[in-house]
């Protein structure tokens, strides 16, 4: 014959997965802009015409100089430039007939410190 034990069950602990400290997170409007900013930064397009601009002497340059470099025409340069400019990453500059493009270093600042661990 076969004796059984019953043992006591110790209640089992509870144990979180996560620090309960969550530090200081982006609050609601600061993540709508960057996430604006992302948005605008989604398209390869939009991507080169920031790198192009960057690599010009002053970071600035002309519609006319950036439709060749990424093969676009230039309503379509326009557009994403427009989209650039609404993020904020660019600010734009009439002279006659042509828009000049400038990047928007204080954007971009930004953007390192709100993505910086």
């Amino acid at each position: 014959m076969t004796t059984r034990i019953d043992l006591p069950i110790a209640p089992a602990r509870v144990q979180s997965c996560c620090s309960t400290a969550i530090g200081d997170g982006l609050d609601v409007e600061a993540a709508e802009g960057l996430a604006r900013v992302f948005k605008a930064l989604s398209d390869p397009n939009r991507v080169r015409l920031i790198s192009l601009i960057a690599a010009t002497e002053g970071s600035e340059a002309c519609v006319c100089d950036l439709t060749e470099p990424v093969g676009l025409s230039q309503p379509t340069v326009s557009h994403h430039m427009r989209v650039l400019v609404e993020a904020g990453l660019v600010t734009r500059e009439q002279r006659g007939r042509w828009a000049y493009f400038r990047l928007e270093e204080s954007a971009f600042e930004a953007l390192r410190e709100a993505i910086s661990f």
